[in-house]
């Protein structure tokens, strides 16, 4: 069992900057690959970032030299800086933790992820 409890989340003007912060506890250890998703209002949920073992990292292409996904060697805490924030940015955003039981594709699809925290939202707005 993994817990996963996300934190960081707020309003923020355009073009600002906000650090989410993903704790995870108990396996952590079988951790193979941690994600971030988000949805916003009416969207549907897509992947951010993502972050193997190895520290390989996949983005989404509208997130590409703004947002930065980092972890621990522990898998502790993952991290999504968020730089250059925009409206579009404004979402419920999850960290998930994909244990690679099966072999996951990269990166994981959805439903590959076996944890998930509760989300915390991110309001881009002026």
């Amino acid at each position: 069992q993994v817990q996963l409890v996300e934190s960081g989340g707020g309003l923020v003007q355009p073009g600002g900057s906000l650090r989410l912060s993903c704790a995870a506890s108990g396996n952590i250890a079988s951790i193979s690959v941690m994600g971030w998703y988000r949805q916003g209002t009416g969207k549907q949920r897509e992947l951010v970032a993502a972050i193997t073992t190895g520290g390989y990292t996949n983005y989404v292409d509208s997130v590409k030299g703004r947002f930065a996904v980092t972890r621990d060697n522990a898998w502790n805490t993952v991290d999504l800086q968020m730089n250059n924030l925009k409206p579009e940015d404004t979402a419920v955003y999850y960290c998930a933790a994909d244990m690679d039981k099966n072999g996951s594709a990269w990166p994981p699809h959805e439903y590959e992820y076996d944890y998930w925290g509760q989300g915390t939202q991110v309001t881009v707005s002026s």
